[in-house]
Order: structure tokens, then C-alpha cells, then sequence
């Protein structure tokens, strides 16, 4: 199959140093990808990584966006890194290895994204309520993190060598595009607000609670305008369009 790498996109958020950026952009040229989006990218960084050697072209076609939604919109699988850290995860976790494989399969036919955070914090908690599952690099310590451009490297590596599974039989229904699982989740939230469900001391948790469990469904293509009409007719019930 020829062109499957065309359908990963590599999401860099909130990116600062202009070196990582650049070292990313190398990685991505040296394996084949060509589609690398930034979310709020460090504007000084940003610009100095774009004349990062054997990388300028790709830099110069990089698309940016404002916000992890738009970034990912278009996606029907998001896969988010992370070092494990002390943090707490709400997401299935699963080692580069596999995750490449299932990412691989998805990739013979939509888009995938794959996301990196910033060096110092990683992928906040709401990035991360917009990924189906998390993928790490198998460190000899889990509280080990890897450099930025070496984490992205290895994993396109981890894609590039196995180009064989992207071949895999794909499925018989496509999965729900990132927007449209969005689409739903902000229904959903405005149904919750006007039902009186939703704690305003709580929202922003409850939406992320709401945005990872609406993933872990892995609504389809055919479902989504469904889910949506039933949404809507609920907000109309309650007083509320919807749009």
C-alpha cells in the first residue's frame, strides 16, 4: 500500500524549544511523514525551528492551530504520549510496540493523530481528554521521560519498520472523525448544563470525564448523526437549541 503515511499527523502542543521542534521535523522528513501541525507553539521557538537543516520545507508547510480540538478535528483515532511520571492516567496505556500496530491498521484508511506535549509538562489533562488511548516508550524507568525530538523519532521508527500491517483488512464501519466525537461531547455538556447536572465548580472536570468516556465508546461514522439528533431533540426538550 503507498500512501498511508500521509494519513498520521504529528501534533506537537505547546512546544518551546526551538531544537526539539526542529529535531521532530527531521525525524518526520527522515521516515517519510509529511503532515506535523502545532497547537499553541512558542512563537520565537517556532520561528527558529523552521530553519532547522533538512527540515525547513516541512517546517514551511506546518499547519497551526489554536486549540488540541481543531488540531485533531479530522481524525478518527488520537493517540496521546506521556512518561508515566506521578501523574494519573484515565486513559488505556499501552507500549509503543502495540500502539504502532493498532495505529498502523487504522492508517490504511483515515487520518490518525499522534500527539506530543510541551518538554517541561507534557500533554495536559483536557489534551489528553481528546485522545482514544496513550502510548509510551518503554523506559528502563516509568518515571523516565525521553527528550522531545528522540520520543518522536522513535516512535515514527516504530511506524515506519512496519508498514506491512497498514496493509490489514480495515473495517467494515469507519470510526466517528475527532470533530464529530466533539460535536457530541459539547452537546452532551450543554444537555448536562441544562438539565442542572453539571457542579459550575466542576464543569471544566466533568466535561473532561465526559470528552474520555465518549472516546472509549469508539462511536462510528454511521452513529454520530445519530447520537447528535437524539442530543438535539433532548436539548429542544429542554428549552435549548443546541446550536
Amino acid at each position: 500500500m503507498t500512501g498511508w503515511k500521509d494519513h498520521l499527523r504529528v501534533v506537537l502542543v505547546s512546544t518551546r524549544n526551538p531544537l526539539n521542534i526542529g529535531a521532530a521535523a527531521r525525524a518526520m522528513a527522515n521516515f517519510g511523514f509529511k503532515n506535523l501541525r502545532v497547537v499553541n507553539p512558542y512563537d520565537v521557538a517556532f520561528r527558529e525551528a523552521r530553519s532547522a537543516v533538512g527540515a525547513a520545507p516541512l517546517l514551511a508547510r506546518a499547519e497551526e492551530f489554536s486549540s488540541t480540538a481543531d488540531a485533531v478535528a479530522d481524525a478518527t483515532l488520537v493517540v496521546g504520549t506521556t512518561s508515566l511520571g506521578h501523574r494519573e492516567l484515565h486513559h488505556p496505556l499501552r507500549r509503543l510496540e502495540y500502539g504502532a500496530r493498532l495505529m498502523l491498521r487504522r492508517l490504511h484508511d483515515s487520518p490518525v493523530a499522534l500527539l506530543f506535549g510541551s518538554e517541561k509538562f507534557g500533554l495536559s489533562n483536557e489534551d489528553l481528554s481528546h485522545c482514544h488511548w496513550l502510548m509510551r516508550i518503554p523506559t528502563l524507568d516509568r518515571d523516565l521521560s525521553m527528550n522531545l525530538g528522540q520520543a518522536v523519532a522513535l516512535c515514527l521508527y516504530e511506524l515506519a519498520r512496519g508498514p506491512q500491517a497498514a496493509a490489514a483488512r480495515p473495517e467494515r464501519v469507519k470510526a466517528a472523525s475527532a470533530a464529530e466525537n466533539e460535536q457530541i461531547t459539547a452537546l452532551w455538556c450543554e444537555a448536562l448544563r441544562a438539565s442542572g447536572y453539571v457542579n459550575p465548580l466542576t464543569a471544566r472536570s466533568t466535561e473532561e470525564k465526559l470528552r474520555r468516556m465518549i472516546r472509549r465508546w469508539n462511536v462510528t461514522t454511521r452513529d454520530a448523526p445519530v447520537t447528535l439528533g437524539m442530543l438535539r431533540q433532548i436539548l429542544w426538550k429542554l428549552g435549548n437549541t443546541g446550536e
